[in-house]
Protein backbone atom coordinates (compact mmCIF):
# COMPACT_ATOMS: atom_id res chain seq x y z
CA UNK A 1 0.00 0.00 0.00
CA UNK A 2 1.06 3.62 -0.77
CA UNK A 3 1.88 5.40 2.87
CA UNK A 4 1.88 9.18 2.79
CA UNK A 5 3.53 10.87 5.68
CA UNK A 6 2.68 14.46 6.55
CA UNK A 7 0.03 16.46 8.89
CA UNK A 8 -3.48 16.92 7.41
CA UNK A 9 -3.05 20.37 7.42
CA UNK A 10 -0.57 20.95 4.94
CA UNK A 11 -1.61 22.23 1.54
CA UNK A 12 1.25 19.97 0.03
CA UNK A 13 -0.41 16.90 1.88
CA UNK A 14 -3.99 17.50 1.16
CA UNK A 15 -3.25 17.99 -2.87
CA UNK A 16 -1.44 15.01 -2.91
CA UNK A 17 -4.05 12.68 -1.05
CA UNK A 18 -6.67 14.78 -3.29
CA UNK A 19 -4.35 13.54 -6.69
CA UNK A 20 -3.89 10.38 -5.44
CA UNK A 21 -7.76 9.93 -4.64
CA UNK A 22 -8.51 11.13 -8.15
CA UNK A 23 -6.15 8.89 -9.44
CA UNK A 24 -8.56 6.21 -7.62
CA UNK A 25 -5.43 5.10 -5.84
CA UNK A 26 -5.66 3.50 -2.34
CA UNK A 27 -3.07 4.79 0.41
CA UNK A 28 -2.46 5.04 3.85
CA UNK A 29 -2.07 8.30 6.09
CA UNK A 30 0.45 8.62 8.39
CA UNK A 31 -0.33 11.69 10.68
CA UNK A 32 2.74 12.89 12.26
CA UNK A 33 0.95 15.12 14.98
CA UNK A 34 -1.41 11.82 16.18
CA UNK A 35 0.96 9.17 15.34
CA UNK A 36 4.57 11.08 15.25
CA UNK A 37 7.79 10.24 13.34
CA UNK A 38 8.34 6.29 13.43
CA UNK A 39 11.81 5.99 13.99
CA UNK A 40 12.87 3.12 11.82
CA UNK A 41 11.45 4.85 8.74
CA UNK A 42 13.03 8.14 9.26
CA UNK A 43 16.40 6.52 9.58
CA UNK A 44 15.19 4.50 6.48
CA UNK A 45 14.20 8.05 4.71
CA UNK A 46 17.47 9.98 5.99
CA UNK A 47 19.53 7.14 4.20
CA UNK A 48 18.06 6.93 1.13
CA UNK A 49 17.67 10.49 0.72
CA UNK A 50 19.37 12.51 2.53
CA UNK A 51 18.82 14.63 5.38
CA UNK A 52 19.42 17.58 3.85
CA UNK A 53 16.63 16.54 1.11
CA UNK A 54 14.13 15.55 4.08
CA UNK A 55 14.73 18.63 6.45
CA UNK A 56 12.56 21.27 5.29
CA UNK A 57 14.86 24.33 5.82
CA UNK A 58 12.00 26.88 3.62
CA UNK A 59 9.02 26.23 6.43
CA UNK A 60 8.21 28.18 9.85
CA UNK A 61 8.72 25.34 11.59
CA UNK A 62 12.64 25.48 10.96
CA UNK A 63 12.28 29.38 10.54
CA UNK A 64 11.11 29.57 14.35
CA UNK A 65 13.91 27.30 16.20
CA UNK A 66 16.21 28.55 17.62
CA UNK A 67 19.28 30.09 16.00
CA UNK A 68 21.57 27.51 18.11
CA UNK A 69 19.10 24.75 17.47
CA UNK A 70 19.56 25.87 13.68
CA UNK A 71 23.14 25.94 13.77
CA UNK A 72 23.36 22.46 15.51
CA UNK A 73 21.32 20.76 12.21
CA UNK A 74 24.78 19.29 10.51
CA UNK A 75 24.27 15.81 10.25
CA UNK A 76 21.58 13.18 9.75
CA UNK A 77 21.83 12.50 13.54
CA UNK A 78 21.11 15.35 14.75
CA UNK A 79 18.45 16.57 11.91
CA UNK A 80 16.99 13.04 12.83
CA UNK A 81 16.70 14.41 16.57
CA UNK A 82 14.81 17.46 15.38
CA UNK A 83 12.60 15.76 13.07
CA UNK A 84 11.53 13.87 16.01
CA UNK A 85 10.85 16.86 18.44
CA UNK A 86 9.27 18.69 15.83
CA UNK A 87 7.86 16.58 12.99
CA UNK A 88 6.48 19.68 11.10
CA UNK A 89 10.66 20.13 10.04
CA UNK A 90 10.17 17.13 8.22
CA UNK A 91 9.18 18.21 4.02
CA UNK A 92 6.19 17.06 3.00
CA UNK A 93 4.39 14.82 1.65
CA UNK A 94 7.02 12.20 2.18
CA UNK A 95 5.48 8.98 0.03
CA UNK A 96 6.66 5.65 0.17
CA UNK A 97 5.20 4.17 -3.56
CA UNK A 98 3.99 0.29 -3.66
CA UNK A 99 7.97 -0.25 -5.65
CA UNK A 100 9.52 1.25 -2.47
CA UNK A 101 10.33 4.03 -3.86
CA UNK A 102 10.37 7.42 -1.75
CA UNK A 103 9.46 10.80 -3.08
CA UNK A 104 9.16 14.09 -0.90
CA UNK A 105 7.22 16.99 -1.96
CA UNK A 106 4.16 16.97 -4.70
CA UNK A 107 3.49 17.65 -8.29
CA UNK A 108 0.88 16.01 -10.65
CA UNK A 109 3.63 15.26 -12.85
CA UNK A 110 6.48 13.63 -10.54
CA UNK A 111 3.41 11.45 -8.71
CA UNK A 112 2.57 10.68 -12.44
CA UNK A 113 6.45 9.63 -13.10
CA UNK A 114 6.48 7.50 -9.67
CA UNK A 115 2.84 5.65 -10.23
CA UNK A 116 4.24 4.80 -14.01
Amino acid sequence: MIIVYGIPNCDSVKRARAWLTLQGLSYQFHDFKKLGVPAPELSQWLTELGWEKVLNRAGTTWRKQAEATRAGVTDAASAALLMQAEPSVIKRPLVRWLDGRLSVGFSPEQFASLMG
